[in-house]
């Protein structure tokens, strides 16, 4: 049973880069600024909730 320490270690090591890794991918994605993409579907979207069609029956 000499190993399991050092798989034990492993294993948190792995653990604690993955959480590095996305933390700074966190903070990447939140600096970066709105694709084209998403801007165009919220611009899309303001006109046609701010018409104010009556409802035909």
């Amino acid at each position: 049973m000499g190993g399991k320490p050092d798989i034990i270690r492993a294993i948190v090591l792995i653990f604690a880069v993955g959480l590095v890794i996305t933390g700074f991918t966190s903070l990447q994605a939140s600096e970066d600024k709105p694709s084209a993409a998403v801007v165009k579907s919220s611009v899309a979207a303001g006109p046609m909730q701010m018409t104010k069609t009556p409802l035909t029956r």
